[in-house]
């Protein structure tokens, strides 16, 4: 059984007995999914990955421009770090991936139909085994809101990703984006409460009906937030290393992944951007365990929503 298979490679620390263990990733970016070996491998360079905090996401993405993208620029560098992303999904035992992709990754490639088929055959070469569930990331351009119904009447995504770190929408734009992909039956999701508060992260779970929350952790400082959470089975996907080298939680040990599941919220534990990061979904787990901060019982549980949240629970 993966149960005791996995308590038992958490307590031998063993990242390659995790590695056969299935998990989810429900929490990634398109392009920043794969590992750096994977590019130090295939352009014949040594990068370091980052080793203090980064001070803002501007500082996390100018060390991406610095020592990642620079070494595989333009589109087919872009396919790469893509192929990158499925490559780790499939090392990982990662059996349900969930990777967001912005609407100008997908005119990168002249049109929908191509994307849509770019990505499928990376999908199948890289990561057979891995159910696909991606996510249209909404709150990078003024464009999205015109492109969103040739999009959705594609039928290829699966969920949509609001990440309005920029303020692009008002929130009653952001409520008309979200009843549409309701429509589609598609999962809602959305970047907050990993900054601001969590009457930011309430105000946007209610307004917007989300499904599911990127991060959320900052729900930690309100008890009453908590629990309509929980109430609600919101289910949050929380990434643990991105929290700490964004500086939005102080270590493992202290992470509020801990509170949050003891007010018995939904958690799944993810990677975000692991080219940066550094971090992959069995190191994850591996850094909770050995902080001390979860059992690797209540780990299991965890590892558990994030299959069964989707219906891909293997037997």
């Amino acid at each position: 059984m993966s149960e005791a298979k996995f308590i038992q490679a958490l307590k031998n620390n063993s990242i390659v007995e995790m590695q056969c263990i299935p998990k989810s990733d429900l929490h990634s970016h398109s392009g920043r999914g794969g590992s750096i070996v994977y590019i130090e491998q295939w352009a014949n360079v040594k990068i370091t990955p980052p080793i203090e905090p980064f001070n803002s996401l501007m500082d996390m993405n100018q060390w991406m421009y610095d020592n990642v993208r620079c070494h595989c620029p333009g589109f087919m560098g872009y396919l790469k770090r893509i192929e990158a992303a499925f490559a780790q999904a499939n090392t990982d035992n990662i059996a349900v991936l969930a990777l967001s992709y912005s609407t100008d990754e997908i005119w990168a490639c002249g049109t929908l139909d191509n994307f849509i088929q770019i990505m499928n055959d990376l999908r199948k070469n890289f990561a057979p085994n891995t159910t696909f569930l991606p996510d249209l990331a909404l709150g990078y351009n003024l464009n999205e809101q015109n492109e969103i119904d040739e999009i959705f009447n594609a039928n290829w995504f699966k969920g949509i990703d609001i990440c309005n770190y920029s303020n692009i929408y008002s929130m009653s734009e952001l409520k008309k984006v979200c009843q549409k992909a309701h429509e589609s039956k598609l999962i809602v999701k959305a970047h907050i409460g990993e900054f601001g508060s969590a009457d930011d992260v309430m105000r946007y779970a209610e307004v917007l009906e989300l499904d599911q929350i990127q991060h959320g952790i900052a729900a930690v400082d309100s008890i009453q937030v908590m629990k309509w959470l929980a109430d609600h089975k919101i289910q949050l996907n929380v990434c643990p290393t991105s929290n700490v080298m964004l500086r939005n939680t102080k270590n493992y040990q202290s992470h509020q992944i801990r509170k949050l599941f003891d007010y018995g919220i939904p958690v799944t534990i993810n990677s975000d951007d692991l080219i940066i990061f550094n971090a992959s979904v069995s190191q994850e787990y591996l850094n909770l365990y050995n902080a001390g901060l979860m059992t690797a019982e209540e780990l299991n549980v965890i590892r558990e929503i994030g299959l069964e949240s989707i219906g891909c629970y293997p037997v």
